[in-house]
């Protein structure tokens, strides 16, 4: 699959709350013919099945046809680095604990954006850093995502204890609905009487949820491939370093760069110390995808917001005074206001050479 064919995560939050449905209701109304070829199917353990176009199992080992029988079995689809996905493992975690001795088997499709995010050993780490507690099939070549003919990040697939898929949900929100919808599923076999109160959701950092009546910042791309709303004079040059400087004032979410930069397709490299990007936006949280552009490298980078120290308004990986450190290729969050939310001017200084920027993600 070529990258034109990967669409973004902001298309897809643009139209993916579309609710829980019946994966057969919802491919009769113009899914892609991978996804109805999946709904179709006269194979009870089709969508199963499809797990294992993937070798590659992280947290346990693959599961097999005998483990899954008479199981409901709850595929989501995510990837690590995307802000969308990450706050929804809360509640992944959550039901994870709560229903597994029931009956419910959490499994995570893997399936990257990124190059970065194809890397085993990328992946290992996030899934101990982020806690992740049930199994994890990577999906780099798409093939998984392909057979479900997915479309978002994230997207769920509620599997009944007869291996057919019982309802779908693409992006964030209706979590009530989707435990619901498992509780109901899990009532369907044999076992102790569930209990119908919801779980209890704790979510800290980035993992917790958007504020999304003060959301007015798009998420944007930084290599040319997706770039949009650039600002700086001359806009990006491909494939070759430039110096590139910021204009005298940034409308509302547009965003630039200053210093020595190499504008790649689908990050930017900064050449030399004191590389900026710099942006202005609206929304409490900013998030950037940011990585070394060698392993064992760290980049320093200073925050600041409105030309000031971010003070109480820095992020989960941000100190107050707005220092921090790249040192592995992941989401980092930058600012979260903690005032009324308000139009601010961003900047992000790089202290060393060698940073790669993938994307702004807000919420």
């Amino acid at each position: 699959m070529t990258r034109s064919e990967h669409l973004s995560r902001r298309d897809w939050l643009k139209s993916a709350a579309v609710g829980l449905a019946p994966l057969s209701v919802a491919a009769a109304i113009g899914l892609p013919p991978a996804r109805k070829a999946l709904a179709w199917t006269s194979g009870s353990s089709s969508a199963l099945n499809a797990l294992s176009l993937s070798p590659q199992w992280l947290n346990g080992p693959e599961p097999t046809a005998k483990t899954l029988a008479g199981k409901v079995v709850l595929v989501a689809f995510w990837t690590y680095s995307c802000i969308n996905s990450l706050r929804v493992l809360p509640y992944l975690r959550a039901w994870h604990a709560r229903y597994s001795d029931r009956g419910l088997v959490v499994i995570g499709v893997h399936t990257p954006e990124f190059a970065f995010e194809k890397d085993l050993a990328n992946v290992r780490q996030a899934l101990g850093d982020l806690d992740v507690p049930f199994p994890v099939v990577l999906d780099s070549d798409w093939r998984i995502w392909r057979a479900y003919g997915n479309n978002a990040w994230p997207a769920f697939y509620f599997v009944g204890a007869d291996g057919r898929v019982r309802g779908h949900a693409a992006g964030e929100g209706d979590y009530d609905r989707h435990e619901r919808r498992i509780q109901a599923l899990l009532a369907e076999i044999a076992g102790p009487a569930i209990i119908e109160h919801l779980s209890p959701i704790k979510a800290v950092g980035p993992e917790a949820a958007p504020d999304f009546a003060e959301l007015g910042s798009p998420e944007s791309y930084t290599g040319w491939g997706k770039a949009d709303a650039f600002a700086s004079p001359g806009g990006l040059r491909q494939d070759a370093a430039k110096a590139y400087r910021l204009p005298g004032a940034l409308d509302l979410n547009r965003w630039g760069l200053s210093g020595e930069w190499r504008a790649g397709e689908e990050f930017t490299t900064s050449l030399a110390p004191g590389a900026v990007v710099a942006s202005r936006f609206r929304a409490r949280d900013l998030h950037m995808v940011l990585a070394p552009d060698q392993p064992g490298r760290p980049v320093r980078y200073r925050v600041q917001l409105d030309g000031q120290a971010p003070g109480g308004d820095h992020g989960w990986d941000v100190a107050a005074d707005g220092g921090g450190v790249i040192d592995r290729p992941r989401m980092y969050q930058l600012v979260r206001q903690s005032r009324p939310v308000a139009d601010r001017g961003f900047s992000i200084e790089f202290r060393d050479p060698g940073v790669r920027a993938y994307a702004f993600t807000f919420g």
